[in-house]
């Protein structure tokens, strides 16, 4: 399941986030958006392959305090 992760501290680093949703499953993925100059657009995305293990996640994860910053969670929507 792919996992839409927003409101992050332009500090959170993917190793942060793939520690933080580990703790819930296997994290296949994490890609944290960035611009060109390499600074993060302020979201990403974490793939976990076990779907229980993400809503786990989704739940458990919403408005945790990142670096400062209350992280937004929720599923991620399917690109047009």
């Amino acid at each position: 399941m792919n996992i839409h992760v927003g409101n992050l501290s332009p500090d959170t680093t993917e190793d942060d986030l793939r520690n933080l949703f580990s703790q819930f499953g296997k994290v296949k993925s994490v890609n944290i958006i960035k611009y060109p100059n390499n600074l993060s657009k302020g979201y990403g995305f974490i793939d976990m392959p076990a779907s229980v293990e993400a809503q786990e996640a989704i739940q458990k994860l919403k408005a945790v305090d990142v670096k400062g910053k209350s992280i937004l969670v929720s599923e991620a929507r399917p690109r047009n």
